[in-house]
């Protein structure tokens, strides 16, 4: 199959993966600082720059999660058992001996199988356990009547549970950019939005007669 260069991020999609990154680290910023971690700015500043930073993110979330839906694009992140074997073994063995990766994008599925399982996982279970945790933990005294329940240990548990895993994922994210190609080779495409992609007669047909604007 020919390799194109293919416009496969859209500008709302570049913005909404950038605006997210940068809210998420002020997230885990605030929020290492209301656990005592760092004292690099005051505990009530922390508090509100933690509180308006998620009321943002899941406003962010909203419209990302209309655009899935609206768009198709969250076909993309169907976890599938296809290939998912090989993606694994490279990423545990074969990518320290220097083989190639066994996954190349395509134009209806641009995630290998297991970044489509990992993000499935992060937006249907990681993501949706912040946001009830934070609305339950910010809206205590409402639901509690202001008298201290053990449901608050839960709650609050439950919250910095799931910070620890996103904050793994990413740093395992940023990891991954370092490894098989050039890190700009996997930045780049979040920025110009375009990358190479294998694509099929049908698709190559389609995106020319279609959306010739989409492919170099």
């Amino acid at each position: 199959m020919p390799v194109r260069s293919v416009k496969i991020f859209s500008g709302f999609e570049r913005f909404w993966h950038w605006t997210q990154m940068a809210i998420i680290f002020m997230l885990l910023f605030t929020g290492l600082r209301i656990h005592g971690v760092h004292e690099l700015i005051s505990f009530d500043q922390a508090v509100e720059l933690h509180t308006w930073g998620a009321i943002a993110l899941m406003l962010l979330w909203v419209f990302a999660i209309f655009w899935h839906l609206t768009t198709g694009a969250w076909r993309h992140y169907l976890p599938t058992m296809n290939g998912l074997w090989p993606v694994a073994r490279y990423y545990a063995w074969d990518i320290f001996k220097g083989k190639p990766h066994p996954y190349r994008k395509h134009f209806w599925r641009k995630h290998n199988p297991l970044q489509a399982m990992t993000y499935a996982a992060l937006k249907l279970m990681l993501f949706p356990a912040i946001w009830v945790s934070g609305l339950a933990y910010l809206f205590y005294n409402y639901w509690q009547g202001g008298i201290s329940s053990p449901w608050l240990y839960w709650v609050a548990n439950i919250h910095v549970f799931s910070a620890y895993a996103i904050l793994s994922f990413v740093i395992i994210h940023v990891y991954m950019l370092t490894t098989g190609d050039s890190f700009r080779h996997h930045v780049t495409p979040m920025i110009t939005g375009y990358d190479e992609v294998e694509l099929t007669d049908a698709e190559l047909a389609y995106l020319e007669q279609d959306e010739p604007d989409r492919i170099k």
